[in-house]
């Protein structure tokens, strides 16, 4: 067995008793390449970065005027959110606002978010601008897409790690998923659940929907352990035989899930199919 790390190698196992049966037909086989097969976040003062707000910036450091001066390429991205969001509540100001949206949600997520209403409830924002956010990112993602952005790749999961290692940093549990077309393609990301991951919140259809919508024939799963620690729970092994499951009656694969922390992660179809894959090795071309 093998645990792919970006700074060290080490051995991991994960008990067959949780309930993987590895010599199931269903199970995905993993060797070096993915192959596709047709057919309430509580943080302690010390814990809490200071947010300098916007009323208390120097005038010439607010992100409008930074915007006015220098253009929308020098603003950090915190302060585009806060460009997007214009104001903030009577509980929350702005800047304050867009640095924890970033900070519990991720940047990769946030942009890729579809559904306001999710966002808005995981986050404790108003609707109205959880869909100002959703607006504001899809017009960029439409002149990428009209510009012929190059697709993002991933046949591997040291590639899916590289994608999605910004979740190590996240202080909540979030599951997410990468659903891929038939040259491996990234199509679509979301994010599926944010808390503990269970059984009982993780049902397939939140995570094979969007894949019939948006025509993936395959989908990742990653999810991260605040904890640091690298060791696959129960649950984590009864949602990935759920999900595997679930995906044999679609005809859509769930060919990996992945747990991630700050530094590495842990790829559960390469260590439970006992196969020793060294970093950044692929899997076999299936076309």
């Amino acid at each position: 067995m093998s645990l792919r790390n970006t700074q060290v190698a080490e051995s991991h196992s994960i008990p067959l008793s949780l309930g993987l049966n590895w010599d199931d037909p269903a199970v995905p086989s993993v060797s070096d390449k993915y192959q596709i097969h047709e057919s309430g976040l509580i943080l302690s003062e010390s814990d809490k970065p200071y947010i300098l707000k916007v009323r208390d910036m120097a005038e010439q450091d607010k992100p409008r005027e930074r915007l006015q001066k220098y253009g929308p390429s020098e603003l950090t991205m915190a302060e585009v959110v806060s460009v997007l969001l214009g104001f903030g509540t009577s509980r929350e100001e702005i800047s304050t606002m867009a640095h924890r949206i970033l900070r519990e949600y991720g940047e990769r997520a946030v942009i890729h978010e579809t559904d306001p209403k999710l966002l808005a409830e995981s986050l404790g924002i108003p609707y109205n601008k959880a869909c100002q956010l959703i607006a504001g990112f899809e017009l960029g993602r439409r002149f990428f897409q009209s510009r012929g952005g190059k697709p993002v790749m991933v046949r591997t999961a040291h590639q899916a790690y590289e994608y999605l290692s910004s979740m190590g940093d996240l202080r909540k549990e979030q599951l997410r998923a990468l659903y891929l077309g038939s040259r491996y393609q990234v199509v679509h990301e979301e994010v599926v659940s944010i808390g503990s991951l269970t059984a009982n919140i993780v049902h397939p259809r939140e995570v094979f929907q969007p894949a019939i919508q948006y025509g993936a024939l395959a989908v990742i799963i990653a999810h991260n352990h605040p904890s640091g620690s690298l060791e696959p729970t129960d649950a984590d092994a009864e949602v990935t035989c759920q999900l595997i499951e679930g995906g044999k009656l679609l005809g859509i694969e769930l060919i990996d899930h992945l747990i991630i922390t700050g530094s590495s992660y842990l790829s559960m179809m390469e260590e439970c199919s006992d196969k020793s894959v060294a970093s950044g090795h692929r899997y076999p071309h299936k076309f």
